[in-house]
């Protein structure tokens, strides 16, 4: 990130909540963040399980590399998920 867009970077609020996706596989469940900087990623056998994981994984991150992976340029105000044929 350049020096001006750094400036201008907003910092989340850590009681922000976040927007996590949720994927169904044949063999569990897999969740993750969007918008926080690295990679957090969850899992488990049932949704409640990755849901809880990937929040558990959110804090260990938090902690572990401190509070600038809660900054971000620019929020994801929505997700969407869609199909389309190739």
């Amino acid at each position: 990130m350049n020096p001006i867009a750094r400036k201008r970077a907003k910092k989340r609020n850590p009681r922000t909540p976040y927007k996590i996706v949720v994927e169904k596989h044949a063999d569990g469940y897999v969740s993750y963040p969007l918008g926080l900087k690295g990679v957090v990623v969850g899992q488990g056998d049932t949704y409640d399980e990755a849901v809880a994981d990937v929040k558990s994984a959110i804090r260990f991150h938090v902690a572990t590399f401190g509070k600038q992976v809660l900054a971000f340029e620019s929020p994801v105000l929505e997700a969407f998920v869609a199909e389309v044929a190739p």
